[in-house]
């Protein structure tokens, strides 16, 4: 009787063992695939394993609704983070997490663990949780035979983790949280000397952007559009800037000038950008 016992262990364990194990020579069956995306100062990697439907049911099937899911297949998967981020509202340390997940028919609940490189969910702690919040699913454009995790909607500062198999899609919102020390850089750079274009143009498009301090941003504009005459730009910036001040004066002028920049460089874009611009500016 134990030796039956101890066979039936073995056995249990080397179906475990190869279950978990690609087949030196062999493709395996849910191709792992990692996906980074650039986000503020840092970046976010996923990395996870892409099962097929194969003609299956998938959610409320192969999924069962209500229980913890890998999100993936083979190993439970895996998102980091490089610098803080803010995830559907909460503010989320840098570092490595498992991505779990509770589908249900009309939302799903995103988990993230710091259990990281577990097989499965069989394991899944709650207690080791960092965060539990729920989306609401929707009818994938397309129809996904592969379960797909990418990138979506994405801007210097925020972007979209699409979540897609079969006819399902979900979407979680992930915002930098670096706002103060890219400010911070940036009115540092500025006060160098021999600034490039390049760090002219992104510091006061950062300014314009996030609707930062116009006073400062017009005094960098100035001094770029005397360093870098020929780059229309500045003058974009500058139109935009004097507008959110209510100097529509100041604003058309700018503008005029950077129509006039842009056509002695030969700049079609800026030529209808700085026309934009100008038009905004109008009584």
């Amino acid at each position: 009787m134990k030796k039956h016992l101890l066979l039936a262990a073995m056995l249990l364990a080397g179906i475990s063992y190869q279950t978990k194990a690609q087949v030196p020579g062999l493709p395996n069956s849910s191709a792992t695939q990692t996906v980074i995306q650039e986000l503020g100062l840092g970046k976010i990697t996923v990395s996870y394993s892409r099962p097929n439907v194969k003609g299956r049911k998938i959610f409320g099937g192969l999924v069962p609704y209500g229980q913890v899911w890998r999100t993936g297949a083979n190993t439970a998967t895996s998102i980091s983070f490089s610098e803080d981020v803010i995830i559907e509202g909460h503010n989320i340390a840098a570092g490595e997490y498992a991505l779990f997940s509770i589908p249900e028919k009309d939302a799903w609940t995103i988990i993230l663990n710091k259990a990281t490189g577990q097989w499965g969910a069989y394991k899944y702690d709650q207690g080791a949780d960092v965060l539990r919040f729920k989306v609401k699913t929707a009818q994938a454009a397309a129809r996904q035979e592969s379960f797909t995790i990418q990138f979506a909607n994405s801007s210097t500062e925020t972007v979209d983790l699409s979540l897609s198999w079969d006819h399902t899609t979900a979407a979680v919102h992930v915002q930098a949280n670096d706002d103060a020390r890219i400010t911070a850089n940036i009115e540092q750079l500025m006060e160098g000397k021999d600034i490039s274009n390049l760090i002219y143009f992104n510091s006061i498009q950062y300014f314009v952007l996030h609707k930062k301090d116009s006073d400062k941003a017009l005094g960098w504009a100035a001094r770029a559009q005397k360093d870098f005459p020929k780059n229309a730009a500045f003058e974009l910036f500058e139109s935009r800037l004097r507008l959110r001040k209510g100097d529509k004066a100041g604003a058309r002028a700018a503008a005029e000038k950077g129509i006039q920049v842009a056509k002695e460089n030969k700049s079609g874009e800026y030529v209808m950008l700085n026309q934009e611009a100008l038009a905004l500016a109008k009584d």
